[in-house]
This record gives structure tokens, C-alpha cells and sequence, in this order.
């Protein structure tokens, strides 16, 4: 969910603070020795009815948010507000960034972190790596806590099943995966009404329609090769789950053996580098995704794979009437074991906790506040994105692209599914976005992106090093 980077005023501060030459990866592990420290806890206070966690009434509380597709309105207009009303002698100090990892994996390594966490981003910090160095804080309290506003709840019980889940690493919940996303790939309404086109089904009717796309001189799909390759290997993956059952995502989480060797994923990055050689402009492999979607906002571009956040990212650019629609991925063959509308759907967009913030029991309240059902409404209301709290939708107009996202996940039903090695192992995540721009612009085949992903998975797995984790 990155937005296009301006780098220039985190490269100064890195820059003044000696850190440079140093990479994001090495400062990160050196927050290793510092794992069995007590974490400071200068900021308790009295537990009652309406601070269940015990906030101290006046103490700061450090907030860092990702400044990406989802914006930062929703901190700054609805949680930090919420906050205040309840803690209104605390500060909350705000900031934003576009390069997470940059800005704060110095931080980190310094035992001097931000006290809650928007970790997203092409630049994201190691999320497992992190968990493993005892830098993320148990949120088990925060999920037995009351809810904010719906009377007998505890905030466990107001959320999408799945939600603490998606966020346990080794039997703990560390992260709040806040963000209930829908994949899928997006087009314009208006552009397939007004050429009478339909969604795909099969994937006859997929590269049937590519074609007539092409002959219009619109290029029929896209993707940005220069920061949102993971857009396209999530869909390579969707594609294979879809023809061999989701149990490949997992076999693929648990660093199974050859689990990237499964005739499913192979079948599935051949059909999708077929793709790439016919359909793609080589061009965008040197772009940025608000570049591609811009070009798609202009009328450029048919398919462009993406979640659910495309259309509050590109709501400036957006021409009236264009109506941002998603389908689901079209079925690969006659055989799949899932069928046509089954979708990628899961909680992401990662919020934590530093445990060795000053504020830990702040950060959590403040994501208290985020899973409150009015906090969770708002922040629908301003990115067009879901969350994963219950009936937060209530009473809300749903503009197209969510009301979209809305049906293809209730289509879906249980057909949806998700992965977590991306966020559990980030050298697995650089390899496949390499990888993945191979395959899809640069002629690879599916032969080498899968032997690609089977060696580094098989690296990852040998190195003692890496925190490894299973669902």
C-alpha cells in the first residue's frame, strides 16, 4: 500500500544520525542481544471500568503511522481524537512516513522505538524478525480488555474470525492486522459498460476479452515493476490455490518441502507468464504503482491487480463516473479445486506495540480505540477500506469500489483464503518480487520462478538464524 516515495527528508535524518552505510537488515539484528530486557514500565496507572488496561491519564503516547494508500486521516481525524477524549491530559505524538523501515528500524535497534506502529509499506520492517528480537509487545490484554463502545463485548468478541489469528506468531497474538482486504483485479465500470464487457469466468474468457482490449490499444492488464510486484505474486499464488486447493498457501507458510514445486504454482506462474509476454507493457516494469494506476484512471489500462485500498488511493485522480469494480481471478482450469469467485481476502495492514516503548500500555489502548466499532466505522468511511470489526459498516453509504469489495468477499463465502510468509519471512518477500518481475517482463519462465522460490525457501528454512512460524 505504498505511495509514490519522496525520500529526500528520511535519507537527511538516517543520514545525520550516522546511519547510512549501515543495511535496514543488520541495524534490525542487532535489536537480537537486547531480547530478554524487562521492558520499562514507568507509565502505569490505576485499572478501572473505562481504562482496562491500566493507561497512566497523563502520559504521552508515540504514534507513527504508514502514510500510504489508506492515507493518514483516519489517525489524525478519528483514533488520536477518540484518545484524547477519554485521556484528554495526554499527548499524543503524531507522525507520518513513507519509508518505515528508513525512519525507524534505527529506532529499533537503539531500544528507543515509538511506542504503536503502522508497519506497511514497500519499506516495511521484518515484522517476524522484530516478534523474534522481543520488540513487539502481547496484545492478549488488549483482546480480553472491554470494548469501547459495544457494551458486554471484549474486544476479541467484536471481530472477524480468523482477526487475533492472522496476527499470532508461536501462540501469541503481537500484531493487529486491522485492514479487512479484498483482492482482486480492478477495472472501471464505465469502461466495460461502454464496450459492453464483462467480467471473466474461465480463462478463455480472460484472455479472450485481453484481446479485445488490445485491439482497442488498451493494454489489458498491469501491474508497477518497480515497487508493486507483490501485487502480481499474490495473484500468481491466488491463481494456484484456485487450482490445487488453498492448502498450498499453507504448505508454502510451513516451508514444506517443495512446497514451491507443487505442479499447482508451476501451472499457475506458467498461465500468468503467458500473460506477461502477450498482454503487459514492458515499460511499467520501471514505474511505480501510482504511475500504472493513473495510466488505468485515464482509460490505458483494463485489469490492474491490487486490494481493496486502490480506491481511496487514487480518489484525485479518479474521473467522475469511472467506478472502480473488482473481479475475482478467473479460473485457470475445468478442474480447480476452488471455484471462479473464490478470493485472497484477509485482515493485514499490520499496527503494533513496542515493548520497549515508553508507553506500552498507551499503544495498546490506542488500538483499543482503532477496534472501537465507531473508530472502526470512520476509518471505513475515510479509506473506502473495511476492518475487521463487526458490523462497522452500519448505516454506511458504500462507494463503489468498497460496495465491490463488499459482494466479491460475500460471494466468496467461505472461499477465501490467505498466506502469511511474506510478512513471516521478509527474504522470501524480496526474492519473489524479484522474481516475479522476471517472469512477467523480463521472458523468465515458471520453471525458474519456481526453483527461485523453492532455493530461498529452503535457505531460509537451514538458517537457524530465522525465527520460523506455522499455521
Amino acid at each position: 500500500m505504498e505511495k509514490d516515495l519522496t525520500r529526500r527528508s528520511v535519507l537527511q535524518r538516517s543520514a545525520a544520525a550516522g546511519l547510512m552505510a549501515v543495511p535496514a537488515a543488520g541495524l534490525l539484528s542487532a535489536c537480537v542481544g537486547a531480547k530478554d530486557e524487562a521492558p520499562k514500565d514507568d507509565n502505569a496507572g490505576t485499572v478501572t471500568a473505562t481504562n482496562p488496561l491500566g493507561v497512566k491519564e497523563d502520559a504521552e503516547v508515540e504514534v507513527v503511522i504508514f502514510n500510504g494508500g489508506l492515507g493518514t486521516k483516519y489517525a489524525t481525524d478519528v483514533h488520536i481524537p477518540s484518545y484524547k477524549k477519554l485521556f484528554p491530559k495526554a499527548n499524543v505524538k503524531f507522525s507520518q512516513t513513507e519509508e518505515i523501515s528508513t525512519v525507524l528500524t534505527p529506532r529499533f535497534s537503539s531500544n528507543t522505538p515509538p511506542d504503536m506502529v503502522n508497519n506497511a509499506g514497500s519499506k516495511l520492517m521484518d515484522q517476524g524478525k522484530l516478534v523474534g528480537a522481543g520488540q513487539v509487545a502481547d496484545l492478549s490484554d488488549l483482546f480480553e480488555a472491554p470494548s469501547l463502545d459495544i457494551p458486554g463485548k471484549k474486544v476479541k468478541e467484536t471481530l472477524v474470525p480468523g482477526t487475533i489469528e492472522q496476527g499470532t506468531y508461536k501462540g501469541k497474538p503481537y500484531v493487529l492486522n486491522y485492514a479487512f482486504t479484498v483482492f482482486g483485479m480492478w477495472y472501471s465500470s464505465k469502461l466495460f459498460k461502454d464496450n459492453g464487457w464483462t467480467a471473466p469466468k474461465t480463462w478463455a474468457e480472460f484472455t479472450t476479452l485481453l484481446d479485445a482490449m488490445k485491439a482497442k490499444g488498451i493494454t489489458g492488464y498491469a501491474y508497477a515493476g518497480a515497487n508493486a510486484s507483490y501485487y502480481q505474486y499474490l495473484v500468481i499464488l491466488t491463481t494456484a490455490a484456485k487450482i490445487g486447493g488453498a492448502d498450498i498457501l499453507k504448505n508454502i507458510d510451513n516451508l514444506q518441502a517443495n512446497a514451491w514445486k507443487d505442479p499447482a504454482v508451476l501451472q499457475a506462474a506458467k498461465l500468468w507468464g503467458e500473460i506477461g509476454a502477450k498482454y503487459m507493457d514492458k515499460a511499467h516494469l520501471s514505474l511505480k504503482h501510482t504511475e500504472v494506476q493513473l495510466q488505468q484512471n485515464q482509460y490505458k489500462v483494463g485489469f490492474y491487480p491490487s486490494g481493496s485500498w486502490l480506491e481511496n488511493e487514487q480518489a484525485k485522480d479518479t474521473p467522475a463516473g469511472f467506478d472502480y469494480n473488482v473481479a475475482a481471478l478467473p479460473a485457470a482450469t475445468a478442474s480447480d479445486k476452488l471455484p471462479a469467485n473464490a478470493i485472497y481476502a484477509a485482515a493485514g495492514e499490520m499496527y503494533f506495540v513496542a515493548s520497549k516503548g515508553k508507553n506500552v500500555r498507551g499503544g495498546k489502548e490506542y488500538l483499543r480505540h482503532m477496534l472501537s466499532k465507531e473508530g472502526a466505522r470512520k476509518f471505513t468511511e475515510l479509506t473506502k477500506v473495511l476492518t475487521v470489526v463487526q458490523g462497522s459498516t452500519e448505516g454506511l453509504t458504500l462507494s463503489p469500489g468498497l460496495a465491490s469489495s463488499s459482494k466479491a468477499l460475500a460471494d466468496a463465502g467461505a472461499n477465501n483464503f490467505s498466506f502469511r510468509w511474506d510478512s513471516w519471512y521478509k527474504k522470501m518477500d524480496d526474492e519473489c518480487r524479484s522474481a516475479t518481475n522476471e517472469l512477467m517482463f523480463q521472458g523468465g519462465t515458471a520453471d525458474k520462478f519456481v526453483q527461485r522460490m523453492q532455493a530461498v525457501a529452503d535457505a531460509v528454512k537451514a538458517d537457524s538464524s530465522i525465527e520460523k512460524f506455522e499455521r
